[in-house]
């Protein structure tokens, strides 16, 4: 008998959660990592690329991708010193994982400033003409549509994030902020990404496509704190592809490909309105219909 068919035969502690978890040694004996088969989305060239480990799996010929969001980072900066040379990546020089100060692993020769807000590189001018060299970039962990097993990085990067909404063209804050005023968590939605065909760098807007059914929503709950979604909002690019070996960091696709665009958008400033007086909220099912609704009459 092969010592392959040991736990053959209907054996019950295979499918045990302790037999499972006990793979995880075997993953390190063999030189193999987790990391190795991270997941990532792309937009270079605009197009959406599904990512395997720094490996190209997958090319999305039209400009729309429909995605769950199950969790996200906080917003966070990144400054790199000079000019970026795709031959040549490397580690960013300083960034912050909450736009209020470095990291506690940037060193300290490295460190620009304190805190964020005193930064040389957070004023304009500091990058490629009116731009500030320090930029924002947000990452997010999501499932493809019908595809609740696997999660994916994306990172989004400033030209997706600010801006107000217009004619039903929303960046992400415009879009989130739509969704918690009619009552639904983006989790619960599914989200159809599309490329901003006159922009010249990377920038996505974002829209409700469908509710999820009851069974999807709760395997996006279910994954949402998994280590996949936690690694895809904490990783960096480079460590998702697995390429440090390979030179070092590598830039966010907002800078990784095309030229940087004249000037970042700023973050919008927070408004203060009277309180308005709103109806009770409709049956939840229906409450999403008429979202998805919203937009079909743009």
């Amino acid at each position: 008998m092969s010592d392959m068919t040991l736990f053959e035969g209907g054996n019950s502690l295979v499918s045990s959660d302790l037999f499972k978890s006990l793979q995880d040694v075997d993953d390190n004996l063999s030189g193999g990592s987790g990391g190795n088969q991270n997941r990532r989305i792309s937009l270079r060239g605009g197009r959406f690329r599904q990512l395997v480990g720094g490996e190209q799996i997958n090319v999305k010929s039209d400009g729309f991708l429909n995605v769950v969001i199950v969790n996200a980072a906080k917003l966070s900066r990144t400054y790199y010193k000079g000019a970026y040379d795709a031959e040549n990546p490397s580690a960013p020089t300083c960034w912050s994982p909450d736009t209020q100060k470095p990291s506690s692993d940037v060193p300290k020769d490295q460190m620009q400033a304190s805190r964020c807000m005193e930064c040389p590189q957070n004023i304009k001018g500091s990058g490629q003409g009116d731009s500030k060299a320090c930029r924002f970039s947000q990452r997010l962990a999501v499932c493809l549509e019908g595809d609740m097993e696997n999660v994916y990085q994306l990172s989004l990067p400033a030209t997706s994030i600010f801006g107000e909404a217009k004619d039903g063209k929303m960046g992400m804050q415009a879009y989130a902020k739509h969704l918690k005023a009619h009552k639904t968590p983006s989790i619960a939605v599914v989200t159809t990404m599309s490329f901003d065909e006159n922009s010249d760098t990377p920038k996505l807007f974002f829209k409700a496509a469908r509710p999820l059914s009851e069974e999807e929503l709760e395997q996006a709950v279910a994954i949402r704190d998994s280590d996949e979604a936690i690694q895809a909002i904490t990783l960096t690019v480079s460590q998702t592809d697995g390429v440090q070996a390979r030179g070092g960091e590598v830039k966010d696709d907002e800078v990784d490909i095309y030229d940087l665009p004249k000037s970042e958008p700023e973050p919008q400033p927070k408004k203060v309105a009277k309180k308005k007086e709103v109806a009770a909220p409709s049956d939840s099912a229906d409450d999403l219909a008429s979202i998805v609704d919203d937009w079909d009459d743009d």
